[in-house]
């Protein structure tokens, strides 16, 4: 028998074993200064498009008063336990009754983290009879939430709607044999490629299948949608989303997330949930702080009308430049590029030391081998000179990596690791 931590000394895993050369640069960097359009980087001055403040509320002076307050009236404890015992308070109630308000549903129920709480979400749902068929690129927290499910479960092509149509055929078959149900899991805008999810193509095959939609909308929640409502709003289907999934950590600025659904279903997952059950309650400084953010969603539409114009002077900037930036409909801008993890290395090093770019970067195993994905998330803090100084940089570090510089620049890398 093998010790258990042989393996882990031995393969650290596709990005693990990037550590020595990666760490605090390409991954765990730390950015300094109040969060904005433009941030500290190892002391250089930087345009940040790696922060997912997208209507730029993090640093504003109203909601860091609300939220000082909120500090210094309660503290970062109170309210001590978990809701169902004694971390219930009137803000809790409030919160969740002007969110499903605002996401268009009879009822809420707040969640600590959106990840945590979503995987906790999909698990109360289903049992082992019932059948799961989600979109083969949803988020890491939907793929760990399946996990849980000891049923069945298809993944449906991304984006297919034949795909998901003939899995709804095999899960319907396996359902009427289990004599559980089905649930469809899609989510309203993906993350990483910036597309929304076809919800509306989705709903549409009620007419012919019976099953229940869950869309974690995360991206979507304050930024798609007549009132930001999301990317449901968006396409006009809100009403027909089952239940609705969003978190704090994007629109919002903070943390925490909530779900949203009809009130019998949220009554149901408030005594089923385990990650709300077993888990402290959200704490009165964040309870308090979602209010004025949500407040500032409704009543100030002038932040989503700016984020739009830095994403279209963005995303049209690049496409006229010749740049792909895939089939993103949303604020989240892909860029691809061609090359190894070696050159997307030096691609980002020469972005960030002489462009004063900051960006985040993809590579394998979250996209193919041979593909570099730069993930720029635009916010209502940037302005159209940022825009106008990351379509130049960018032009610049192309050339580069096209007549083979980077390729030349972390060659003594690619040998390093056996590349």
């Amino acid at each position: 028998m093998r010790d258990l931590f042989e393996r882990i000394i031995e393969n650290k895993g596709p990005l693990g074993k990037w550590a020595s050369q990666a760490e605090g640069y390409f991954v765990f960097p730390k950015l300094d200064g109040p969060i904005s359009n433009r941030m500290k980087f190892q002391g250089k001055d930087v345009i940040t498009w790696s922060i997912n403040d997208y209507l730029g509320l993090a640093n504003l002076p109203e909601i860091k008063k609300v939220d000082g307050e909120a500090a210094l009236e309660h503290g970062a404890a109170y309210p001590m336990g978990a809701r169902m015992m004694s971390g219930h308070t009137e803000f809790h109630e409030q919160l969740e009754n002007e969110l499903a308000a605002f996401s268009q549903k009879e009822a809420s129920y707040l969640l600590n983290f959106g990840y945590q709480g979503f995987m906790s979400v999909i698990d109360a749902l289903v049992t082992k009879d019932d059948i799961i068929v989600y979109d083969v690129d949803c988020h890491a927290c939907i793929i760990d939430g399946v996990r849980l499910h000891m049923g069945k479960r298809f993944t449906f092509v991304h984006n297919d709607p034949e795909s998901l149509e003939k899995n709804l055929e095999r899960a319907t078959k396996m359902a009427e044999q289990t004599g559980g149900g089905i649930l469809v899991i899609s989510e309203g805008v993906f993350g990483m490629r910036g597309e929304q999810g076809i919800l509306k193509e989705i709903v549409a095959l009620k007419e012919k299948f019976n099953f229940r939609l869950l869309v974690d909308d995360a991206h979507g929640f304050g930024t798609l949608g007549k009132t930001g409502a999301g990317a449901g709003e968006e396409q006009g289907v809100q009403d027909q989303i089952d239940v609705y999934l969003a978190t704090f950590a994007k629109s919002m600025a903070s943390i925490g997330a909530f779900v949203a659904a009809d009130q019998e279903i949220i009554n149901y997952l408030k005594y089923n949930l385990r990650s709300q059950m077993f888990a402290k309650s959200l704490p009165m400084v964040y309870v308090k702080g979602a209010l004025k953010r949500l407040d500032m969603l409704r009543t100030q539409p002038e932040l989503k009308a700016k984020l739009w114009e830095n994403v279209n002077a963005l995303q049209s900037g690049l496409k006229e430049k010749g740049f792909d930036i895939g089939t993103t409909t949303s604020c989240v801008t892909p860029v691809y590029l061609n090359g190894s993890i070696p050159e997307a290395m030096a691609l980002v090093k020469d972005l960030r030391e002489n462009h004063g770019i900051f960006c985040s970067i993809v590579v394998y195993p979250v996209i193919p081998k041979g593909l570099i994905l730069l993930r720029l998330i635009p916010t209502a803090t940037h302005t159209l000179q940022d825009v106008e100084e990351t379509l130049v940089a960018f032009s610049a570090i192309r050339e580069r990596l096209e007549n083979g510089t980077y390729k030349r620049l972390s060659a003594a890398v690619s040998a390093a690791m056996g590349e």
